[in-house]
């Protein structure tokens, strides 16, 4: 025995060899990070690093490639190195996300609801809008505004309300207070890799504004091959765009991805609508050592687009796609970049450290900026009118510190995290007069024209040294084998010096807040579980609110002048919502469910109330009640059918709130009542079908449903008007279709809009009986087109 251990023992250990190789994702190309390659018996195996590689001594002639939310795959160990590229399993619900926690997490162990828009679902929609993915998400409404332009509504009424936070890497697009509700028009959706959005009250992580959700988009990695793309795309009515990506690894530790886009439109369907944009992001990652990482990431992106107005009533029904003004535009410039350095002391300890710069101007001359009062007195002109001229800049410079800690005591791990974020400000706003043309009747206007330009009549101008700070800690503990608690908690403080030139004032103020968090996850087993949460948010008012004068104020009636007033008194809204939801994985694997109800209540929402006008006043005061359930499911009935649909069902309504004090008004208060844009039921479901017969061909077919909702407070006036199959509200097909040829040459046809419905993206009026409805016209049938060529190489 003695001798049958001498020699035989180093005859085995000479069969074995050192296998290495990379895996990574089929879609992206981009490298999986934890994958587990192991012998077929398991005795043997290992994991890959950040760049996706792995390196494993066994005898063995295959291995087996595993990762969460991916197809596993056997693979022979050849000569040389192993390239194992996974296929995502489109309908696993046990995926990886990051948003929920900040650290790379399964889906089923985050106790809030959050979903995915997963790297397939983004090469099979093939979108020239954002809006085209977003709205997938159940409880997501965005709207399209054009050219870029959007609203959002998560678990809120949809429109342009701060109550939502947007996120690139982990990183807000803007600091606190200085909310755009068009800010992800400021990103390259040719970069994104994936989108997480979390709904509800995200602030125990992200801080204020996370209030209806947080949008994180994930912007792509270097490729763990050489990649290379380059492709066209356009529709009928002069949309154009050109694009170009490429990256890879360098050498074994450092690797690049860059990717751009040029687009513009020219002659659309809606007047005045004109746009350009050029956009551009680059990646570059270096492994200093196995422990600690480097990336560096920046993008630019360059707007200049004209913005349609809305329509009253008269060119909406008849199909009239005109705009009242052709002089309004809104430009935009973003420039961002970071560093963040990764330094993994164990497999239980990790930290994190970025810094980031911003530097963001915003000029525009709105079409929401006209005021126009049709009320002829002695003191209005109902053909004379009003707008702006305003901009918008800042600077940012930030600090983001995060630590990250495992033990095995109740398998616990504990976050924490503190941030510093230094934000000069500018803002100047000042009057245009405008001559308006009346339709006949004289009840609504055609056509706007500029007759003066005057600054000599401000609007809104201050400068602020904005700087906001934040701690925030989150502990995950497992009392029992199936049961994660998750306790969290984040203090803010945002502070401003501020001089506002308009009355010659300096001062400084501060709001600061503790937004707590508390959650449960239950594993069912069998791919099963529950979750509940409690969480809070609040929300700053946004310096354009604090700094823009009261209608009414600031301006000379008889001679008399009036002292302009500023919302210096707005509070803070604040939210507590409270959550309970599960999820269940049906039928072997080929169903999976996701569900979620909630209540969010709101205290000093910062609400508008519309003037006759058209100005707003804004009102920190009442309380709101938002409460829905949410839900998801995906079937996969064959290996060439996937069906998905996704909705909610939610009541927004005012619980307390004061409309007016004067007792000759109608409405004194709305309590009770549904709040204006809340549409009571959402949906969104798709249909995809990819045929075995022909690989690399899809075809699919998406409805988007949205319920009808009140324009006004004071519930007097729906949009109700009927679309597809009949349905008050919105009622949309849209259809898609391509062919990849061994991944070379990409072609693809989208058609939205598919049967040309007459649509509103909005339709908004104010509270008076004499106003009138404004409406913001949807695409007719739109057909966009497009081809592309891929490199990927072998390397």
């Amino acid at each position: 025995m003695l001798f049958v251990a001498l020699v035989g023992g180093p005859a085995a250990r000479a069969q074995q060899r050192a296998c290495q190789g990379r895996i990574f994702d089929a879609t992206t190309k981009e490298p999986l990070v934890g994958a587990t390659v192991r012998t077929p018996d398991g005795a043997t195996g290992t994991a890959t690093d950040a760049s996706g590689q792995f390196n494993l001594a066994t005898t063995a002639t295959e291995l087996v490639v595993t990762a969460v939310g991916y197809q596993p795959q056997t693979v022979a160990v050849g000569p040389g190195p192993l390239r194992v590229a996974l296929v995502p399993a489109v309908q696993d619900l046990q995926t990886v996300v990051v948003t929920a926690s900040r650290e790379a997490q399964l889906r089923t162990d985050a106790p809030v609801a959050i979903s995915k828009i997963t790297p397939t679902v983004i090469q099979d929609t093939k979108p020239t809008l954002l809006v085209e993915l977003v709205n997938k998400v159940p409880g997501v409404v965005m709207l399209n505004y054009g050219n870029e332009q959007h609203a959002m509504g998560i678990r809120q009424p949809f429109g342009t309300a701060a109550y939502f936070l947007y996120l690139e890497d982990g990183i807000p697009l803007r600091p606190m207070g200085v909310f755009n509700h068009n800010a992800l028009l400021e990103t390259n959706p040719l970069a994104i890799n994936s989108i997480e959005v979390v709904k509800g009250p995200a602030s125990s992580l992200y801080g204020p504004e996370a209030v209806g959700g947080a949008l994180n988009v994930l912007t792509k990695r270097p490729t763990s091959v050489p990649t290379a793309s380059i492709g066209v795309q356009g529709d009928q009515y002069g949309y154009r765009r050109a694009q170009a990506a490429g990256g890879g690894m360098i050498t074994a530790k450092l690797g690049a991805f860059v990717s751009g886009y040029v687009a513009r439109q020219r002659n659309s369907w809606l007047a005045s609508s004109d746009y350009n944009k050029a956009s551009l992001n680059a990646r570059v990652e270096y492994a200093l050592s196995q422990q600690l990482r480097l990336t560096a990431a920046g993008s630019v992106n360059d707007y200049d687009s004209q913005t349609s107005s809305a329509v009253d009533s008269v060119a909406y029904y008849r199909r009239e796609y005109s705009s009242t003004s052709d002089f309004t535009y809104r430009k935009a410039y973003a420039l961002r970049a970071r560093l963040t350095a990764e330094q993994q002391w164990s497999e239980r300890q990790s930290t994190s450290l970025t810094s980031y710069f911003r530097d963001n101007a915003l000029g525009q001359n709105p079409s929401y900026g006209i005021r126009w009062n049709p009320t002829a007195s002695a003191t209005n002109d109902p053909n004379k009118a009003r707008g702006e001229v305003n901009v918008s800049r800042f600077r940012s410079y930030g600090l983001l510190a995060q630590h990250s800690l495992r033990w095995q005591w109740l398998d616990s791990r504990l976050l924490a995290g503190a941030s510093l974020d230094y934000s000069p400000t500018r803002y100047d706003a000042h009057q245009i007069d405008l001559a308006a043309q009346l339709r006949p009747g004289g009840k609504s206007v055609e056509r706007y024209t500029i007759t003066a330009d005057r600054p000599d009549l401000p609007i809104a101008d201050y400068a602020t040294d904005l700087v906001s700070s934040a701690v925030y800690t989150q502990l995950d503990v497992h009392p029992l084998r199936r049961l994660q608690v998750t306790l969290g908690g984040r203090f803010d403080r945002m502070s401003f010096d501020y001089q506002n030139r308009l009355d010659q004032s300096r001062g400084t103020k501060a709001y600061q807040q503790a937004t707590p968090k508390i959650g449960l996850t239950y594993d069912l087993g069998h791919g099963r579980g529950l979750y509940a949460n409690y969480s809070r948010g609040f929300a700053p008012p946004g310096l354009t609110s604090i700094f823009r004068k009261r209608p009414g104020t600031g301006v000379t009636t008889g001679g008399v002048s009036v002292p302009a007033d500023f919302y210096y008194n707005l509070t803070p809204a604040r939210f507590s919502n409270h959550e309970v939801g599960g999820w269940a994985s049906l039928m072997a694997g080929k169903v999976y469910v996701d569900v979620a109800l909630y209540q969010l209540d709101g205290r000093n929402e910062l609400l508008s109330i519309r003037q006759p006008d058209g100005s707003t006043d804004y009102q920190s005061a009442g309380k709101t009640r938002h409460r829905g359930v949410e839900y998801g499911l995906t079937w996969k009935p064959t290996a060439e059918l996937f069906f998905r649909v996704g909705g909610t069902n939610a009541a927004h309504r005012f619980e307390r709130f004061v409309l007016s004090t004067n007792a000759s008004d109608a409405v004194q208060n709305v309590n009770g009542k549904d709040m204006p844009q809340a549409p009571r039921w959402v949906a969104n479901a798709e249909l995809t079908y990819k045929p075995r017969w022909l690989p690399g061909l899809r075809a699919a077919v998406e409805y988007q449903r949205i319920g009808p909702w009140y324009q006004d407070q004071v519930e007097r006036v729906r949009y109700d008007d009927r679309t597809l199959f009949g349905a008050r509200g919105v009622s949309l097909l849209n259809a898609r279709a391509g062919y990849s040829w061994r991944e070379t040459v990409e072609v693809f046809v989208n058609v939205l809009n598919l049967t040309d419905e007459l649509y509103a993206n909005a339709a908004t009026r104010g509270n008076a009986r004499t106003d009138r409805t404004t409406y913001t016209p949807g695409a007719p049938r739109t057909v966009s087109a497009g081809v592309q060529y891929n490199f990927i190489g072998k390397k």
